[in-house]
């Protein structure tokens, strides 16, 4: 029965992990394509960005059009916050620019 019980929430734990890939709202900077399963890989704890959006298709384009997301709050304090602490001890790292995130 224990087994049956762990397959079945392993299961479950699966079917929440969202697409691999996103391509997020980035306002008039343009669409910020993310590697999602790359990001779970390395960050474990699915709170570290969900404590600030929720785990929803377009979460940050409607908390944004609804006003309660602060323009860029994602951005410095999620993104690149991140990127530059893991650069910064030379670690492999995303991007620190806006550019080399957002697509026209």
């Amino acid at each position: 029965i224990a087994l049956i019980v762990s397959l079945f929430m392993a299961a479950a734990h699966a079917a929440n992990r969202g697409p691999d890939r996103i391509e997020i709202f980035g306002g008039q900077s343009g669409k910020v394509p993310f590697p999602h399963a790359q990001h779970q890989a390395r960050i474990k704890d699915c709170n570290i960005c969900h404590r600030v959006f929720p785990q929803e298709t377009d979460a940050i384009k409607k908390l944004k059009v609804h006003g309660t997301l602060k323009k860029k709050k994602v951005m410095n304090l999620q993104c690149i916050r991140c990127h530059k602490a893991e650069k910064k001890t030379g670690k492999p790292h995303g991007p620190v620019t806006c550019k080399s995130c957002h697509v026209k």
